[in-house]
């Protein structure tokens, strides 16, 4: 028989909500153990013999996780349902005849404009814990700007620059937060660039607010990595993680180093020379073969 555990961390299990939203679940009076509503977070229960209830509806032990990586297209947002209309990655999902069974939430978003890698899972405690800032974990990102940015104005967004919180007036000073240092490398020069960029935090709007700073607007942004875990399927495309991914992923949500692949398949796309455009009306250089002649 299994060891009591406190309440949250069975409902989190359970695929129902992280543990942060289960303690709320709690605390507004939405959980009953053995028909007692219980709105204490320390109480403790054993998932395999007590009764446990979430608005009324019984908890039938804890679900099986399950992890994908989802290559979101732009133009869909990372909620689970919006009031604008906008479609939603769970749309997206449901499109598909692989679409899992079980209900996934999304860890950390990608805006409405941004694309690639997105992390999805039933598995709540592991949310939770990648999504806390103090996990510094690792994601790279493809972004593409308006314009050549100075060495020196990208020195600046590498040691930390001051961006707006976006949560308090305009123009307040505690409006404004230092960013953490960031890795930047140049990935395809011309007049609107590519960079690589891997931060350890993801504040809202993040990446166009730094490169705002500096003077340039962003155009693209693609994730292309999350810790270990690389983009490594089409647009619009899914499939679920194999072990030792999900090991990995549990080792760098705790702070642990995670090795992952040095050169970046995404950013090697990028580093291809790209093939050269016909001007309207040029001739073509090919030339029909001529007949072929016949051995005597």
């Amino acid at each position: 028989m299994s060891e009591p555990v406190r309440l949250q961390k069975i409902i989190a299990q359970a695929g129902l909500a992280s543990r942060r939203a289960a303690e709320e679940l709690i605390l507004t009076g939405r959980v009953t153990l053995n028909g007692e509503i219980v709105t204490e977070l320390g109480t403790k229960a054993n998932p395999e013999r007590d009764h446990i209830r979430v608005d009324g509806k019984l908890l039938h032990g804890p679900e099986r996780h399950r992890y994908f990586v989802l290559n979101k297209p732009r133009g869909y947002v990372t909620t689970l349902s919006d009031p604008e209309g906008r479609p939603t990655i769970m749309e997206l999902l449901a499109k598909s005849p692989k679409a899992p069974r079980e209900r996934l939430y999304p860890v950390g978003r990608l805006d409405y404009l941004s694309e690639g890698l997105l992390i999805l899972t039933n598995d709540g405690e592991l949310a939770n814990a990648l999504s806390k800032a103090s996990s510094g974990v690792a994601k790279t990102y493809l972004v593409k700007i308006s314009g050549q940015p100075s060495e020196q104005a990208l020195h600046q967004l590498r040691g930390g620059i001051m961006i707006e919180r976006g949560r308090l007036q305009e123009g307040d000073r505690r409006n404004r937060v230092l960013t953490q240092p960031a890795e930047i490398t140049l990935t395809r020069g011309g007049e609107n660039p590519w960079y690589s960029v891997t931060l350890t935090e993801g504040r809202n709007r993040q990446l166009r607010k730094m490169f705002e700073e500096i003077g340039h607007h962003v155009e693209k942004i693609r994730r292309i990595a999350y810790g270990g875990l690389v983009l490594d399927v089409e647009p619009g495309e899914f499939r679920e993680l194999t072990p030792g991914e999900v090991t990995a992923l549990g080792r760098a949500s705790q702070g642990r180093k995670v090795e992952r692949k040095k050169v970046l398949p995404e950013a090697a796309k990028l580093k291809e020379p790209a093939k050269p455009k016909r001007k309207p009306g040029a001739k073509s250089s090919f030339k029909p073969a001529g007949p072929r002649r016949r051995s005597r």
